[in-house]
């Protein structure tokens, strides 16, 4: 599966950001849409349109923990070794666009205030680059996921969550 064709596929469906990027890998992660785009739903917007850390990246560090995560919190070197990998994935979208944070991404593109999203219009998409970051939030983590390789514990991890 093309996961940036995916995430902007989805973005253009109406999934917030950091949704788009979260469900895009749901083939990889195990988990069915409705509970990734519950578990992802706050980070839209830069964590709940407060324009933080952008969506996109939020989204994609979800995968990342599920697919390449730790879970002992007795053993220091597995969290030293994803903590790296959040950082190479951050070190990399900076590379691409200069910030992870949300509010210096949409510097200079007029955004209604509040915690109401905005309307989807061909106008929406023409002046934010929030479809390409998804697209690109994606492929960078498709090309970390390729160069690392998951353990046996996260590779066999599949998701359950009741509803």
């Amino acid at each position: 599966m093309d996961h940036a064709e995916e995430a902007q596929r989805l973005f253009v469906q109406g999934y917030n950001c950091a949704q788009a990027v979260f469900c895009a890998f749901c083939d990889m992660t195990g988990m069915d849409i409705d509970a990734a785009a519950r578990l992802s739903s706050s980070f839209g917007g830069g964590m709940g349109r407060l324009r933080e850390v952008c969506g996109t990246v939020s989204g994609a560090l979800l995968a990342l923990g599920i697919l390449r995560g730790y879970d002992d919190p007795k053993d220091p070197e597995q969290k030293k070794a994803h903590y790296a990998l959040v950082q190479e994935y951050a070190r990399r979208f900076r590379e691409k666009n200069g910030t992870i944070v949300c509010r210096e991404l949409l510097k200079g593109i007029p955004v209604t205030p509040g915690g109401v999203p905005e309307e989807r219009t061909p106008e929406f998409y023409a002046r934010r680059p929030c479809l390409r970051l998804a697209g690109e939030a994606a492929a960078i983590l498709d090309e970390m996921l390729a160069e690392t390789k998951a353990d046996k514990k996260s590779s066999e991890f599949r998701v359950q969550i009741r509803s």
